[in-house]
This record gives C-alpha cells, sequence and structure tokens, in this order.
C-alpha cells in the first residue's frame, strides 16, 4: 500500500511530527515499529554478549549508541556500541582487537576529534565498536540520555517509519542523512556526517 504521508515535507522540516501523519498512516507505522519490537529480546541479549566481549577486551564498558538502543532500529540494523578511550592509546587498542573485530576505520566525530571504528559479528549481527575521545564518549552519553528523556514513543515511531520509507524507496542518501536527525536535535555540538550503506 503507498504512503500518503508527504515524506519531502517531513524530511524538510527535520523531525517527523506524528501529528501531521494520517490515521491510516499512523496505523501502518505503529504496526511497523511494533513488529521490531518483536525482536527486542533476542538483540538485547546479543548486545549483552557483544558488550561483555568488548569490556574483556578493551577494559572499557560499552554503551549502545546506536538506533536499536534509541528504539529507531528497521529490521536491517546492526548495532553500535561505542566506548570512551584515550587518543594516545590508540595503538594499543588497535593491537587489542587484532583478530577480533575488523577496522573500518576513522570518522569525524566533532570538528575537531575523531573516532575509530571496528567491527565484528555475533549471531548473525554486525556490531560496531566506535571507540570515541573519553570527552566525546561523555557527550554522547549525555546525548543519549537526553533522548531517553526527552523522545516520546510517538516521536519514536514517526522517526522510524521516515526511515523505513526513505530506505525502502532505495533514497539511500536520504535515508543516511534521516538517520541522523534524532542525534543531531540532541547533540549539535557532534559533526554529523551522513555515511551511507
Amino acid at each position: 500500500m503507498a504512503s500518503d504521508l508527504d515524506v519531502e515535507a517531513v524530511i524538510s522540516t527535520g523531525w517527523a511530527d506524528p501529528e501531521v501523519f494520517s490515521p491510516q498512516e499512523w496505523a501502518r507505522a505503529e504496526e511497523f515499529w511494533l513488529e521490531r519490537r518483536k525482536d527486542d529480546a533476542r538483540l538485547l541479549e546479543v548486545r549483552e554478549r557483544a558488550s561483555a566481549l568488548i569490556t574483556e577486551w578493551t577494559g572499557r564498558t560499552p554503551r549502545d549508541v546506536g538506533s536499536f538502543g534509541t528504539r529507531v532500529n528497521l529490521e536491517s540494523s546492526d548495532l553500535d556500541l561505542g566506548i570512551g578511550y584515550p587518543v594516545a592509546e590508540r595503538e594499543a587498542l588497535v593491537a587489542a582487537l587484532e583478530g577480533r573485530a575488523a577496522f573500518k576505520g576513522e570518522r569525524k566525530t566533532s570538528f575537531s576529534t575523531t573516532r575509530l571504528v571496528f567491527f565484528f559479528e555475533l549471531d548473525g549481527v554486525e556490531i560496531d565498536v566506535s571507540a570515541l575521545t573519553e570527552d566525546d564518549f561523555a557527550v554522547a552519553c549525555r546525548m543519549l540520555d537526553q533522548i531517553e528523556a526527552g523522545m516520546d514513543r510517538d516521536e519514536r515511531i514517526a522517526h522510524t517509519w521516515v526511515k523505513h520509507l526513505l530506505r525502502s524507496s532505495g533514497r539511500l542518501e536520504d535515508y543516511a542523512r534521516w538517520k541522523l536527525v534524532v542525534y543531531a536535535r540532541y547533540c549539535p555540538e557532534f559533526n554529523w556526517v551522513p555515511i551511507p550503506e
């Protein structure tokens, strides 16, 4: 069934307001979001084991910095776990993850800092590990606390549905930008550059 949501208007405002959804569109959006929630228990269990591995390997306790942690994930979403790590010790971190997680690259976090990104797979789920500076990790944790407190269930449903519409229609550049709007709203300090899939 075709969407009657004016996606262009939504993305131009930078936020998915549940009030602009028709009743029919909202029903589809809510059904889609609730379907994602059926996988929460499995993903929580995978995340717990992945977090334990990362803690064992790095000596740092990770936090979910991705869409699953904020409950705006799609069925294809991976798990994104972040840690704070001293910049001066990054070579030691690379060595610690050798043979355990593959290196994806170094990416900008703020306008003056970067993070190292690694990944591994656990039970068919890709786990991204972002090593932020310790200060950036503290900012990210504060942002996640603010999202948890400030973003209500309906906003999560609306945001997720727009993500789904963009991705399923092949608009991957718009999708990559849209994935970041929640973070940008709650944490303008970071340099939110889209990374297309």
